[in-house]
């Protein structure tokens, strides 16, 4: 696929995101992979709302002076490109409901039919310390995906890490998993305000 097609699609993307708040002005990440040791993500200084070709950039597996411009997630971008061969287009999200749902559950079972048929359990990984996160996390988060074969990584108070060979899927299965932990939360507040 050409580099200007995965823009786009990755500028499409990065606003509907924005929109429904799994992206800040300057929080969360997006790539695509371009080659086999090469892909696009945005910079440090995007603005998700309005991603254009400045707010890109490709770099190459092996580090040289782009790798300062870009996203501080770029790193975990490339540990999971270079050890997964099926993630063409991964992304960094902090949406609201599933983080907030991560901070007090450990495992998120979704009881819609959407959440169960689509995505079902996903356990919460504590990342314990966060003082030291971003290092551990260019390791970690790849291990973990390999190691339980899952392409979705929700960490407790941090986000969700996502891949997909088709951005289409990934963004269908992050907003499944939104809705389905936005209905628990709501579960849970009539649960609790049943039992006062």
């Amino acid at each position: 696929m050409n580099r200007k097609n995965l823009q786009e699609k990755l500028k499409k993307l990065s606003l509907s995101m924005f929109r429904k708040d799994f992206f800040g002005i300057y929080h969360g990440s997006l790539s695509a992979k371009t080659e086999s040791s090469r892909f696009i993500i945005n910079t440090k200084e995007a603005i998700f709302d309005s991603l254009d070709e400045k707010s890109l950039i490709e770099l190459y597996f092996k580090k040289d002076y782009r790798w300062n411009l870009a996203s501080i997630d770029a790193g975990i971008h490339y540990s999971i490109y270079s050890q997964i061969s099926d993630a063409k287009f991964i992304c960094f999200s902090m949406p609201p409901f599933t983080t907030a749902y991560s901070l007090e559950h450990n495992l998120i079972s979704p009881k819609d039919y959407f959440g169960y048929k689509e995505i079902g359990d996903i356990k919460i990984i504590d990342p314990k310390e966060f003082d030291n996160w971003y290092e551990r996390a260019k390791t970690e988060i790849a291990h973990y995906m390999i190691q339980n074969k899952t392409d979705l990584v929700v960490i407790r108070g941090y986000g969700v890490y996502a891949y997909n060979r088709d951005i289409s899927e990934m963004a269908k299965k992050l907003a499944i998993l939104e809705k389905s932990c936005r209905l628990l939360t709501l579960n849970d507040s009539k649960e609790n305000f049943n039992f006062l």
